[in-house]
């Protein structure tokens, strides 16, 4: 029979179908086609000179600036959404509003070998990566005309990659976005009625349950949301509170960056290597201060399904994965 379910955050209710549930190799005709090295692709080691200049870097001490012999680049996005340059001009059109596309927007290359995935790169690569994400928020939240910034990730065409070379990218608003407006407010609510942080309270249930558990260490949690909208969609959240990314200790770093690893290897190896976005969903870059209703953490979510009129016109997504045979299979593949 078919399950509906609310998230308990934003309030938005998904259905489960459990009367033809959908194996991990429903979805393989899904998966990202194998990659071909491509000579002229501008992200790999040797093409500097077609990209943008470095904004951060991480290489030997000795190597020179925009050449080879790197480990991670930064570069603004030759293609951006929004632009650095120029003042926002807020202005109203009758009823309508609008201001100038300013923003930054950023390429992280994550490797300089073409045909390395995120999941195959060690936790040590990882974690340089992660590290970047944190100097660049650091850096970019200086900037007042930011609200936000959103770090995500799209691996595969479907998912929205233009490029096969491994990379992810990093948008600073100056707006919050609906998404996270929305999210911000049932946190909030939530914390008004019961004077608690409802992922907190998430992650408390997941790990008494255990249902939805795809691994747990000593400062991070994996699991398959109650309410997924999407077939093996999975979180990543720290079990200490707290709202901004760019809050965390440099010391969890390497733990985190092992945990988002062996997640990312252990979707590639059920799903055979699936189209996915991964998303960094944390507090506006403005709060000073760390907010006690929200919780920074991942989402990841692997292209499996489309939408279709009925999820467009109602908001409802249909699920032909539960999330606790999603989670099965994730603890157990080897």
């Amino acid at each position: 029979m078919q399950q509906l379910r609310r998230d308990p955050i934003i309030g938005r209710w998904i259905i489960v179908n459990y009367n033809q549930v959908n194996q991990p190799s429903d979805y393989q005709s899904e998966s990202v086609e194998k990659k071909r090295v491509g000579k002229l692709c501008p992200f790999c080691s040797g093409n500097e000179d077609k990209t943008p200049p470095e904004i951060y870097v991480d290489r030997p001490v000795h190597a020179r600036a925009n050449e080879p012999r790197w480990n991670l680049r930064v570069i603004a996005n030759k293609f951006p959404a929004l632009r650095i340059e120029g003042d926002l001009e807020r202005q109203g059109i009758g009823l309508y509003d609008q201001m100038n596309g300013v923003g930054a927007h950023e390429v992280i290359i994550e490797t300089p070998y073409h045909e390395k995935d995120l999941a195959d790169l060690s936790p040590d690569e990882v974690a340089k990566i992660i590290l970047a994400y944190k100097h660049r928020c650091v850096d970019l939240r200086k900037d007042r005309r930011f609200e936000y910034i959103i770090i995500f990730k799209n691996h595969g065409a479907s998912a929205g990659a233009s490029l096969e070379h491994s990379h992810s990218q990093l948008i600073a608003l100056p707006i919050v976005p609906k998404k996270t407006r929305e999210a911000l407010r049932g946190a909030e609510l939530y914390y008004g009625y019961k004077e608690r942080c409802v992922y907190c309270d998430i992650i408390r249930q997941e790990l008494e349950e255990k249902e939805r558990l795809v691994s747990e260490t000593e400062h991070f949690v994996v699991f398959t949301p109650f309410a997924s909208c999407s077939p093996f969609e999975t979180w990543i959240i720290p079990k200490t509170h707290g709202s901004q990314f760019y809050h965390i200790r440099e010391d969890l770093i390497g733990e985190l960056a092992a945990v988002l690893q062996e997640t990312l290897w252990r979707l590639k190896k059920v799903l055979t290597d699936p189209p996915f976005n991964f998303i960094i969903n944390t507090a506006p870059i403005q709060h000073e201060q760390e907010l006690d209703y929200y919780h920074w953490h991942i989402e990841i979510v692997p292209k499996l399904t489309r939408s279709a009129g009925f999820e467009w016109g109602t908001g409802f997504y249909i699920n032909p994965s539960p999330p606790e045979q999603a989670a099965k299979w994730l603890r157990e593949i080897k």
